[in-house]
């Protein structure tokens, strides 16, 4: 009875009540899929049952590395991987940069139809986007039909079939799709910024500029730093739906990226599940890596943990 009559015991145990439910779901969602690792030590071939007797051990592992032809592809997937997460890398100030702008905006309706106008694109489906990209770009698009109608093209370019730029075109949907929910956490940000600090810079005959570059950046760097180091441990992780919808035998060379290598090693025909798995916990414990090389980055540069 000690227990119900001690305040900080019942607090805490009902804060740990309240946080149970999403417990269980990371424990039923991200931890239990982990159980199908297994098959990458073992030699599974679909739709016969799984049995010990196929265990291999680092059988598909070895494979990866010394096959010339999975190892070719997976050095080719790496490349196109590291590209497209470097050049979002390289450019990852623009939201906050957004979110700045958006702020110096005093007029609010027309502040509220930019955030929202460039909010919305993120919660499109991929494959939704590619329908717009199709209808802009396509033979018949509407970038064609304009051009040809002007007379600045000759012929119809299929922009969607070549393979020139790639990278960057991707990023260019992936920053569309993306800006305006990425800005949020920036906007939130700035709203929490002290307002005596603004009156003071007024006061002392700031201008806006200035007012930018020695308060509204300075109070930003923080987020963005930490915004910044998950993004190192997230390297690898692409995504996979963007790359899908876009793939076509034109552009697969520099568009598959690891996540959608490990998808189509799983659907091919026949489909080789073992070895999907095996690149797929490969990436996950680079994943975990580079988390903790971001962790140990961010205690020696801002004396602060990020986990």
């Amino acid at each position: 009875m000690k227990f119900f009559h001690d305040k900080k015991k019942m607090r805490g145990y009902k804060e740990f009540l309240y946080i149970l439910p999403f417990l269980i779901l990371v424990l039923v969602f991200s931890y239990y899929p982990l159980y199908g690792w297994i098959y990458a030590f073992f030699d599974y071939q679909p739709p016969l049952p799984f049995s010990w007797d196929s265990f291999v051990g680092l059988k598909w592992f070895k494979m990866l590395f010394q096959n010339k032809s999975y190892a070719k592809q997976t050095l080719q997937v790496l490349r196109n991987t590291f590209a497209m997460s470097g050049i979002s890398f390289f450019f990852s100030w623009l939201p906050m940069f957004f979110a700045i702008m958006l702020n110096e905006v005093k007029r609010t309706r027309f502040r509220k139809f930019v955030q929202t106008a460039t909010t919305l694109p993120n919660f499109i489906s991929w494959v939704l986007v590619y329908s717009v990209a199709f209808l802009m770009m396509s033979n018949t698009g509407l970038f064609n039909s304009v051009g040809m109608g002007l007379g600045i093209l000759d012929r119809p370019i299929d922009f969607l079939k070549s393979n020139e730029h790639i990278w960057f075109k991707m990023w260019l949907w992936l920053t569309w799709k993306n800006m305006g929910w990425a800005a949020i956490i920036y906007i939130a940000a700035i709203s929490g910024i002290d307002a005596e600090l603004y009156e003071a810079a007024k006061v002392d005959g700031a201008n806006r500029r200035q007012i930018i570059r020695n308060i509204t950046l300075p109070c930003l760097l923080p987020t963005f730093f930490v915004i910044l180091l998950l993004n190192i441990s997230n390297f690898l992780n692409n995504g996979m739906e963007q790359y899908f919808v876009f793939q076509n035998s034109w552009n697969r060379e520099h568009i598959q990226v690891l996540d959608l290598y490990v998808y189509n090693l799983s659907t091919s025909k026949p489909p080789v599940y073992s070895v999907s798995t095996a690149l797929s916990m490969l990436k996950s414990i680079i994943s975990v890596v580079l988390l903790l090389a971001a962790n140990t980055m961010s205690k020696l540069l801002r004396k602060e943990s990020i986990i």
